[in-house]
């Protein structure tokens, strides 16, 4: 018998097929109407989660030494006061794709001390999740990267989102055309998600950070490799429609201790930024971490439209934690088709 999962992966297949066409004609056209005096049209009320004021905290560390990574993350997740207490909490890191200089790929030492974190604090349960649009060979990845290394060390469960059980979810908002999203039953059924992306530019986007890390949950059972189904209805609109979807927003770290300028997400080059970038809004993070590498987020699409109603980016709205933006920005370096992004002024 077919389960009930299957039958809707199959059937969601079928719809896509048909679908993707008619959103490769109509992509430009879609795009274009971003600009309209009234964006609510885009997004119905139960998308809607933007906070009257979004937390951040900016915390310096320059390596990855274990020790060291333990008292920050402690201290840094102290001052959210996250109720984690008999929780199933997932960690979504950034594994992408191989990467012997480890520029690609989130820490697997910071991805371990957070879940151990969230294990003293009392969670029922960590898990860690990926699905990677880049390489099938999950195996191969997780080794090569070092991650299976550090899961078999603290017995830390592992999910591949890309072949798991997937749960139907009408689209908050219609900015990709689709109506509907398959996310992951692991997803879905987590009472805290933690979106953990490297630091990284971006050549299409312009940013890589929480909110685009959350492609790596669509199931390339259903949406392909790598997530090809989604490019084709846009990145950037379904970079909002998948925020939107989810049932609530994740938690952030951001491993800015190592990150990537120029050509990301995969072939840029590694940058010491020395950060870690912590938030319950994962807009008002990411609009801060575009910041630090000096881009304004107000110039990055997804991001300034995500501020109309998913999260701020509006400095008055964040409350700044540990470090300063001023004094902690560096100019990470960009492709010639996105310098419009770069920031300007103080």
């Amino acid at each position: 018998m077919i389960s009930d999962e299957k039958m809707q992966r199959r059937d969601f297949i079928l719809r896509a097929v048909a679908a993707t066409s008619v959103a490769a004609a109509g992509g430009a056209l879609w795009r274009q109407r971003w600009v309209h005096t009234h964006p609510s049209q885009f997004w119905t009320p139960e998308a809607v989660r933007q906070p009257g004021q979004s937390r951040v905290a900016i915390v310096r560390r320059s390596t990855y030494d274990i020790a060291a990574l333990e008292v920050e993350v402690d201290r840094a997740l102290s001052w959210f006061g996250l109720p984690v207490t008999g929780k199933r909490v997932v960690l979504k890191p950034n594994f992408v794709e191989y990467d012997p200089d480890g520029v690609i790929n989130t820490s697997p030492a910071l991805v371990g001390v957070v879940a151990q974190t969230f294990r003293r604090l009392g969670a029922r349960s960590v898990v860690v999740a990926e699905g990677p649009g880049h390489r099938r060979d999950n195996a191969y990845l997780l080794a090569a990267s070092g991650l299976l290394d550090m899961m078999r060390d603290l017995k830390m469960p592992y999910v591949d989102l890309n072949t798991d059980n997937v749960v139907r979810i009408a689209c908050r908002s219609q900015y990709s055309g689709l109506r509907e999203l398959w996310l992951p039953r692991t997803i879905v059924d987590a009472d805290l998600v933690v979106s953990m992306p490297k630091l990284k530019t971006h050549h299409w986007a312009g940013v890589t950070l929480s909110m685009k890390n959350l492609f790596g949950i669509m199931p390339g059972a259903v949406y392909g490799w790598p997530k090809n189904v989604l490019h084709q209805h846009g990145i950037e609109e379904s970079i909002l429609d998948i925020s939107a979807a989810l049932p609530r927003a994740p938690f952030t770290i951001i491993d800015g201790i190592v990150g990537m300028e120029g050509n990301g997400p995969i072939q840029g080059t590694a940058v010491n930024a020395g950060l870690l970038i912590f938030g319950d809004d994962p807009v008002a993070v990411d609009a801060t971490a575009a910041r630090l590498m000096e881009i304004d987020p107000t110039k990055v699409r997804y991001l300034r439209e995500a501020g109309r109603f998913l999260g701020n980016i509006d400095t008055t709205r964040i409350v700044q934690i540990g470090e300063p933006v001023m004094g902690n920005t560096r100019p990470f370096t960009l492709l010639s088709q996105r310098a419009d992004l770069r920031q300007t002024g103080g």
